[in-house]
């Protein structure tokens, strides 16, 4: 049984949601402890509780510890044979993260699975679905995994409510991804959106990002489309989302609206984080390569990106992943800055490095 300490790195749920999807994968049982040893409130939460849930349906899997709260984890998993899933997260828990637990195991299932999640779609630190559709969703399909999404109803802090739907279709091998630079700046899309609250948020947290966006980009001419949005939610929320299409990929960045926080804020921050981005000249945002980085690690060859900030999250799902999976992997760049990520197969036999 592989034994993990769960305060290592960044210390967060990534390293739980990266445990399951690949001990499913694998069928190698987890003991887990320390888990979220850091946080205000240590243990897991019901965001986490539903990834176990998740991982656990899939695959039929023993499971001890799976309690709110609880520090240590034992996960033991049957065959995963994949086909349909319901899942409801239970509050506004990130949909996308749930998700992050099960789909590489359900790509080796064998035949094609359709999940629908219930939950948030639209919530802080996590990805949103509007950036998996469009800059998740899209960079898979490079590398042979064939995922598509669709939203019912969205789901914002604190009532969640969303659903989305997820279709899974087998995969016979991943292939590398080759993104050493991202090229020229084609285009930027996006969406301002507004759940039971006046268009007028909306409007303004567009109208805020156009500003700042001609500022940030004023060296380059390009054409810049925001729609403006009124969603299907229970609760209410907004967002703004923007996707940068370059010549060799795609970006985005997101920000949500809260009480108190004005719609300029709103719109200015994803704009700021989009025009950060730009300044660096590399090819994936943040927030991609420890998403990719399980089925990189799958792959038979290597795979070399630039990104334009090095995460602990990174760092730490790297570490995860060789706990399951002999991978060779190297990340040029310190934490916080842009950095080059390779991740290939491990061809000598000897221990995986840790990242520099």
């Amino acid at each position: 049984m592989i034994e993990i300490d769960g305060s290592h790195g960044e210390g967060g749920g990534q390293i739980l949601r990266t445990a399951l999807s690949l001990s499913c994968l694998t069928g190698k049982p987890f003991r887990m402890v320390n888990i979220r040893k850091g946080r205000k409130k240590p243990g897991l939460a019901p965001q986490h509780l539903a990834s176990v849930r998740a991982a656990r349906e899939i695959s039929g899997a023993e499971v001890a510890g799976d309690r709110e709260g609880s520090v240590e984890l034992v996960f033991s998993p049957g065959e995963v044979t994949g086909g349909d899933a319901s899942l409801d997260v239970g509050t506004a828990g990130s949909t996308l993260l749930v998700l992050q637990s099960i789909v590489p195991a359900l790509l080796f299932a064998g035949r094609k699975s359709t999940v629908t999640i219930r939950g948030g779609t639209h919530v802080p630190f996590s990805p949103s679905f509007h950036y998996a559709a469009s800059v998740l969703v899209p960079t898979l399909g490079r590398i042979g995994v064939e995922l598509s999404l669709a939203i019912g109803s969205h789901g914002f802090y604190p009532r969640g409510g969303g659903e989305i739907r997820a279709v899974i279709s087998p995969a016979e091998g991943v292939w590398p991804l080759r993104l050493p630079e991202r090229g020229r700046i084609l285009a930027v899309k996006g969406w301002s959106a507004s759940g039971n609250l006046p268009p007028s948020i909306a409007r303004r947290q567009r109208d805020a990002a156009l500003e700042a966006l001609r500022s940030r980009l004023r060296d380059v001419t390009i054409p810049v489309e925001i729609e403006i949005l009124s969603v299907p939610t229970p609760g209410q929320g907004t967002f703004l989302f923007l996707a940068v299409e370059t010549q060799h990929c795609v970006a985005g960045f997101a920000s949500l609206g809260e009480r108190g926080k004005r719609a300029e804020a709103v719109g200015e921050e994803a704009a700021a984080a989009l025009g950060a981005y730009c300044g660096t000249g590399a090819a994936l945002d943040p927030f991609l390569p420890d998403q990719l980085a399980p089925y990189l690690a799958l792959s038979g060859e290597e795979s070399v990106f630039t990104t334009s900030r090095v995460t602990e999250h990174l760092v730490t799902n790297l570490w995860t992943i060789g706990l399951f999976r002999k991978f060779r992997y190297s990340v040029e760049g310190e934490v916080g800055k842009p950095g080059t990520v390779r991740v290939g197969p491990d061809v000598s036999g000897g221990p995986v490095p840790e990242a520099g």
